[in-house]
């Protein structure tokens, strides 16, 4: 018994011995240099890089908003100028948005401006709408000032109704063109505007016609009722941009400027000289840098 027990014993041993044997050749084959591993592995299968969400180089661009947009009184008085505009405009002193992103040629062919001088926000959408018909991969959104710029303060747009406004013009956007990426332009400083503005005599006889007023009526005025206009415009400027802000953070496509342009120190140069209010050939241009940075930076600009 003792010796069967023995022999038993020996038996079990070696066929344990070759089990574990072929386990390890069978190991050996499955994640070896010299045998790939079985089908459906993922073992060597390199992780597939994530899509960036924000896309740099976009190949397309549509632009939507105000007189900003449609280069107003930049190059005559009182008359749109496109050709000069941040955003899509072909003057190579400008050279717009487009022009950096797309080069000269491109521009011509896949860039698009459907903003429109005195737009307010409440007009988006209808723009976005016409833009989305373009299929453009990057739509530029430059729109607000008009809402504040208005007769009288009083009669500035509330936050709440830009608000409304600027979310259903993204909607109509997300509606047609789920992925086509979305830069907003925050409101230009316009308190800012009323500074370097007043010391030009001809730019406040200009102002009397009616640009701005709830900011630039009586530009000399420094008693204690246009002092609180002037806030009062200027804080919902800033209300606005928040605003813009907001809604753009939950669209995981669209990027704000982080207040590029309302924190951008211009001077007179940047000024039209027609009407002391609206960007000039060298004011256009400036923001067209400031939308260039933005779009390229690999991360939102804070």
């Amino acid at each position: 018994m003792r010796n069967l027990r023995y022999r038993v014993r020996g038996v079990i041993t070696t066929v344990t011995a070759a089990l574990l044997g072929a386990g390890a050749l069978t190991a050996c084959d499955a994640t070896g240099d010299n045998s790939p591993g079985p089908q459906g592995s993922s073992a060597h299968r390199p992780s597939p890089k994530p899509t960036p969400t924000w896309d740099t180089s976009p190949r397309s661009v549509a632009a939507v908003g105000d007189s900003i947009t449609r280069g107003f009184d930049a190059c005559s008085v009182l008359s749109d100028c496109p050709e000069v505009s941040w955003a899509t405009g072909s003057d190579a002193g400008v050279k717009s948005l487009a022009v950096r992103l797309l080069g000269k040629d491109r521009a011509a062919k896949h860039s698009w401006n459907y903003a429109r001088t005195g737009a307010r926000m409440s007009d988006l959408t209808g723009q976005v709408e016409q833009a989305a018909a373009k299929r453009p991969e990057l739509l530029t959104v430059m729109a607000g000032a008009n809402d504040a710029c208005r007769s009288s303060a009083d009669q500035m747009t509330s936050v709440s109704e830009f608000r409304a406004d600027f979310e259903d013009a993204l909607r109509a956007l997300r509606r047609e063109l789920p992925r086509t990426q979305v830069y907003v332009a925050s409101v230009p400083d316009l308190k800012r505007l009323w500074s370097q503005g007043r010391a030009n005599p001809l730019g406040k006889q200009v102002w009397k016609l009616g640009i701005c007023s709830s900011m630039l009526a009586d530009a000399d005025a420094m008693d204690a009722g246009a002092t609180q206009r002037r806030a009062s415009v200027q804080d919902r400027v800033v209300a606005y941009n928040k605003v813009l802000k907001d809604v753009c953070a939950k669209d995981k496509r669209c990027r704000y400027d982080g207040g590029a342009v309302f924190d951008y120190r211009f001077d007179g140069d940047q000024l039209s000289h027609w009407d002391w209010f609206h960007p000039s050939k060298d004011g256009q241009s400036r923001l067209a840098a400031l939308a260039y940075r933005g779009i390229t930076s690999k991360e939102p600009l804070a």
